[in-house]
């Protein structure tokens, strides 16, 4: 593991008073986000370890704050310590906060947190080392399942200030849930809302191959400071609930998964596959689908955020595809092509289905854009999808 060059950042509870002057929630962007699940049967826990996880920030801003979740678990979960380091440089500004002048903090049974900010100076594509210490037993943990990135456990004892060989990996997002800036001039973030395949199943690990990565790095060449919140979940759907691990429906989800995220502006939806395919033989009308689409466009639409609508990819081929299901994703898909800027449709569609389908075969993905399954599309298919977005949208 490569060396981390960086600088302590001691996590407290949102709103403490002794950081009196930092600027107003509202001045905050999200920059990276990883949607919590309950966790299952076997979930992993933690006690008396460091665990070290890498990220990429989509933006930058000069201050930093991190959104930690215990909002799964029936026990208080306790950081004894908390850092963040900057990977791969030297330009960093040393800045160290307590947890409202203590050392560690409890986060309560079923909460989030939100650390106090600090000067932290980022720039977009920056990535950063986030290492937790968990002094004891921590229970099965709240969890991002498929990070496509691992994360590192350590021996016993409190790492957070020193290097170590790790002991074990794990390739989950554990208790870590979102990273804001303040940005130096006024920015906003995108929520990315979807399944597995905004999550970036089937991307290479550690490489940021997933559609919403292109789509920050385009930001950045374009000099638009525009943070991206990923808030997608493997195998949700728009309606129903499946397994724990595929998270709760996104109307359920919507407003701890959107609405809190400072800064949105606009959010890119690409779901309703699994609501489809694990419908089997009988999968939902496509009735019921645009009517679960109108309600988060409403609900959004209420805090002032744009929606655009992507089309259901293809996915003959998939393990649950059945023609009856691509009927009702040709419909639903038909539906958002005609309803963008009408009222109770999506503000703009953006037409993923036609990115990447097979001209020979449009129920498809094109055979070199898909991972193997189908279903999924691999590096060079979630590029396409990156590219195929407007950056006009976000001006």
């Amino acid at each position: 593991m490569k060396k981390l060059v960086g600088v302590a950042l001691a996590l407290a509870l949102a709103g403490c008073a002794s950081l009196g002057q930092a600027p107003a929630a509202s001045s905050w962007v999200g920059v990276w986000g990883a949607s919590p699940t309950p966790p299952p049967a076997n979930a992993r826990t933690f006690e008396n370890q460091t665990i070290r996880q890498v990220l990429r920030v989509s933006a930058g801003g000069t201050k930093v704050r991190i959104r930690l979740t215990n909002e799964y678990s029936d026990k208080p979960l306790e950081i004894g310590a908390a850092v963040i380091y900057l990977e791969g440089g030297d330009r960093l500004q040393a800045g160290s906060i307590r947890f409202d002048g203590k050392t560690s903090v409890t986060i309560p049974a079923k909460a989030p947190m939100l650390s106090d900010p600090i000067d932290f100076p980022l720039s977009a594509l920056d990535s950063v080392s986030i290492s937790l210490f968990l002094p004891q037993a921590t229970g099965p943990c709240t969890c991002h399942p498929g990070a496509r990135a691992d994360g590192f456990i350590s021996p016993p004892g409190d790492f957070t200030r020193r290097q170590f060989e790790p002991v074990g990996t794990f390739t989950s997002r554990a208790f870590i849930s979102g990273v804001e800036v303040l940005p130096a001039a006024p920015a906003h973030t995108l929520i990315a809302f979807g399944d597995s395949i905004t999550d970036g199943t089937a991307s290479s690990n550690n490489a940021n191959k997933r559609w919403p990565d292109i789509l920050a790095e385009r930001f950045k060449a374009a000099g638009m400071n525009i943070g991206i919140s990923n808030q997608a979940i493997a195998g949700n759907r728009v309606l129903s609930h499946g397994m724990a691990v595929f998270g709760e429906s996104a109307l359920t989800r919507f407003d701890r998964d959107v609405l809190s995220v400072p800064g949105a502006k606009w959010m890119i939806v690409l779901e309703g596959v699994n609501d489809i395919g694990m419908g089997g033989a009988t999968p939902p009308p496509a009735e019921q689908i645009v009517a679960g689409y109108r309600q988060l466009i409403a609900r959004a639409h209420d805090r002032g955020i744009k929606v655009y609508g992507a089309t259901i990819l293809p996915y003959e081929g998939a393990r649950y595809y059945t023609e009856a299901g691509d009927g009702v994703r040709q419909a639903v898909n038909s539906w958002m092509r005609g309803s963008a800027g009408g009222k109770d449709g999506f503000d703009r569609v953006i037409d993923l289905d036609a990115a990447i389908q097979d001209p020979a075969n449009p129920k498809k993905m094109k055979a070199d854009l898909q991972s193997g399954d189908w279903l999924h599309p691999n590096d060079a298919g979630y590029k396409v999808m990156g590219e195929a977005i407007e950056l006009s949208f976000f001006r």
